[in-house]
């Protein structure tokens, strides 16, 4: 597969995963300082890895919510909270998630995890209220 069907297959996986908005703001913050690393994550972690064969996308959801909770990594953990969201977990399964995150991340972090996902369903709740 050459590089222009690698960024084209990972757009579609990121657009599914993380949903049309999200996807056309980050683009229209493409620039010329940035855009090699949008292209890189494009093709790499959308495609090369999300689209590999081995697990499914829910899957590969529940592991980016526990290393971006242990990492601390909030602001991609509420990005995946959405592309959970969008691959079939529920809000009680992203809840299993964080309390198993509690024990192997810690209590702190599965904390504020908490108060992340929680923040991120309220706004999905005011956005569907909206119609």
């Amino acid at each position: 597969m050459d590089e222009t069907a690698r960024h084209a297959n990972g757009m579609k996986t990121r657009r599914a995963v993380l949903g049309e908005a999200y996807v056309d703001k980050a683009s229209a913050g493409v620039n010329e300082f940035n855009r090699d690393w949008q292209d890189f994550i494009t093709r790499t972690a959308w495609n090369d890895i999300w689209n590999r064969p081995g697990l499914v996308r829910r899957e590969r959801s529940i592991i980016v919510l526990s290393i971006a909770a242990a990492l601390g990594a909030w602001g991609e953990f509420r990005i995946h909270v959405r592309g959970a969201l969008n691959n079939g977990l529920t809000r009680d399964e992203i809840k299993e998630v964080l309390m198993q995150a509690a024990i192997y991340a810690g209590v702190p972090a599965a904390n504020h995890a908490f108060k992340e996902a929680a923040s991120v369903f309220t706004e999905i709740d005011a956005e569907t209220a909206k119609g």
